[in-house]
């Protein structure tokens, strides 16, 4: 059993206890903010039923958690300590100066940063090798993605060992092999939210109307097959050359817009009026009840055949 800090208690940091403690581990928490720890072990009270839903679990494993006072505390006898501290590099050094300080010299330190470059954020370290990104997705106790990525200075056996952790708590780590800003996953919903931005402002298309070209079309694919192999299938027999050849002239019109618009306040109240209107009368807090519960359902109907994100789900 590995023991495990998490630095950190909001939105992701929280994903990470709850991922850890379904899958039997000790974890102590930390966060600079008054009286996180009386908020964190509420928040995973409340994820529980969900929790339940992916497999067998005993509510004992709540009490595996543990609240640290200092960063220290929670980091002196840690061998592998995942940060979530706000997404700006200055903070996040700072915190890992910190870490280092603070834990084992062999303790392996993971930024859980959604886009900033690992060899960045592993300068002035003593011990740089045992640093590297493992950026999960939010809900991160349901999602398994988790993109590892190494820095200049991160060791093979470093990036190995954050594979196979990840592993055995059900994730889906996806190595990173060449470091770039914002990483894969990132950059692909990137590009296409830079084009939402662009068909809101130019009053081609409202929010609601956006979501549903996703939600009742490449969506639902995307859970299965990805963009890739699903294209691969537009071409028919023969496959992605075909559909290159049919459809790849398209690519030279200007369908696409891949720099953002400015965002300007006209832009912004668009798009709060518009996904305002499509949450009606539910708040933040049960509309993410509402996603985690039917995430579950996708997960289990994928898993009952055994493809994508479904070979992931506990027995």
């Amino acid at each position: 059993m590995a023991r495990i800090a998490i630095i950190g208690s909001g939105v992701i940091g929280t994903g990470w206890v709850a991922r850890l403690l379904v899958n039997g581990h000790q974890v102590k928490a930390w966060d600079p903010s008054e009286g996180f720890g009386k908020k964190l072990k509420k928040d995973i009270d409340s994820l529980w039923p969900i929790l339940k839903k992916t497999g067998k679990l005993n509510d004992e494993l709540k009490f595996n958690l543990k609240i640290c006072d200092t960063l220290g505390d929670a980091c002196k006898d840690a061998n592998l300590i995942q940060e979530s501290a706000p997404e700006d590099i200055d903070i996040k050094m700072s915190v890992h100066h910190d870490i280092e300080e603070k834990s084992p010299t062999d303790a392996l330190i993971v930024s859980s940063s959604s886009g900033l470059l690992p060899t960045n954020l592993q300068e002035g370290l003593k011990y740089p090798e045992r640093f590297a990104v493992g950026h999960p997705f939010n809900p991160v106790y349901i999602l398994p993605l988790v993109e590892i990525v190494g820095g200049k200075q991160t060791s093979q056996s470093t990036i190995e060992c954050l594979r196979d952790f990840y592993k055995s708590i059900k994730m889906h780590p996806l190595i990173v092999r060449n470091e770039i800003e914002g990483y894969l996953s990132d950059r692909l919903q990137e590009a296409q939210w830079r084009e939402i931005l662009h068909l809101v402002n130019d009053d081609v298309a409202t929010t609601r109307e956006l979501d549903e070209a996703i939600i009742y079309g490449p969506g639902l694919r995307w859970a299965i097959m990805g963009t890739c192999l699903t294209f691969h299938l537009a071409g028919g027999e023969t496959g992605m050359r075909h559909m290159l050849e049919q459809f790849g002239p398209a690519l030279e019109l200007p369908w696409t817009k891949l720099k953002a618009p400015e965002l300007t306040n006209n832009l912004i109240e668009k798009m709060v009026s518009g996904t305002s209107e499509q949450a009606g009368e539910k708040s933040v807090k049960e509309l993410e009840k509402l996603r985690d519960e039917c995430l579950i359902e996708i997960l289990q109907a994928l898993k009952k055949f055994n493809v994508g994100a479904g070979r992931n789900i506990k027995s």
